[in-house]
């Protein structure tokens, strides 16, 4: 296949998926009723046409009847008077008169096998008619109840995707809360630890410095402590006396 022949088909495709996306059901049965309607027209008026050339020609077979009979008449008025010459004229023209009323009788056959036939369709398609317009307007419903339950069934679509999309912000903002409130916790007990620096607390400088004197003291009365308890372990190995008690310090 060629590339112009796919192209081709490729566009016809998409333009025939435009015509049906495009296409009105209601539409469509109402141009098929309208268009049965003008065939039923046309039928009548084939109808008419049949049955008023039938028409024409019974009438045209009753004046040729009545001028046999007028024929005759004067045929006989004429022997009675003793003109042979006009009766044989008279009876000339009754024969041709009659001639002309057999050559039409199958023409009159014709239009009325005709205009027979033309009933038969004519009440046939009056009956299809009758019948779309029912089924039409049945259709029409259904198809308007169709597109309603559609149109619904897209809005509770749209619906359940808006609630969908709803819950998943819901949750996202719930996880980035847990989130946030879990590291508040982890900096308030590493603040608490000593880990981290709370640099907007309220120590200062020299209150730093003050606490390291004040460790340092310690650590220093410490020592001293516990040198004194070693040298007078030693004292006491070597039978001195071991040293005197501080003096109670006295009330005043």
């Amino acid at each position: 296949m060629g590339i112009f022949q796919r192209a081709h088909d490729i566009v016809e495709a998409k333009a025939n998926k435009a015509l049906d996306q495009a296409e009105n059901p209601a539409e469509m049965l109402d141009l098929s009723y309208e268009k049965m309607l003008e065939q039923l027209t046309q039928v009548r008026r084939a109808l008419v046409t049949i049955a008023a050339s039938r028409k024409r020609l019974e009438l045209q077979e009753s004046q040729l009847q009545q001028s046999v009979a007028h024929l005759q008449d004067q045929a006989q008025a004429a022997v009675a008077q003793g003109r042979d010459d006009l009766a044989k004229e008279a009876l000339a023209r009754k024969a041709a008169a009659l001639q002309q009323i057999d050559q039409m009788e199958p023409q009159h056959q014709q239009l009325t096998e005709q205009e027979q036939k033309l009933e038969q369709t004519l009440d046939q398609l009056q009956s299809r008619v009758n019948a779309f317009r029912t089924q039409k307007e049945t259709l029409k419903a259904e198809y308007t109840a169709s597109k309603a339950v559609t149109s619904v069934n897209e809005s509770v679509s749209g619906i359940s995707k808006s609630i969908s999309d709803s819950g998943a912000a819901l949750q996202r903002a719930q996880d980035k809360i847990a989130t946030m409130q879990s590291r508040a916790q982890a900096t308030d007990e590493l603040l608490e630890s000593g880990v981290l620096e709370d640099v907007g607390g309220t120590t200062d400088d020299i209150q730093k410095e003050l606490d390291e004197v004040s460790a340092k003291s310690n650590v220093d009365a410490e020592l001293a402590a516990l040198k004194a308890q070693v040298g007078a372990s030693g004292a006491l190995g070597s039978g001195a006396a071991p040293p005197a008690a501080p003096p109670a310090a006295s009330s005043t």
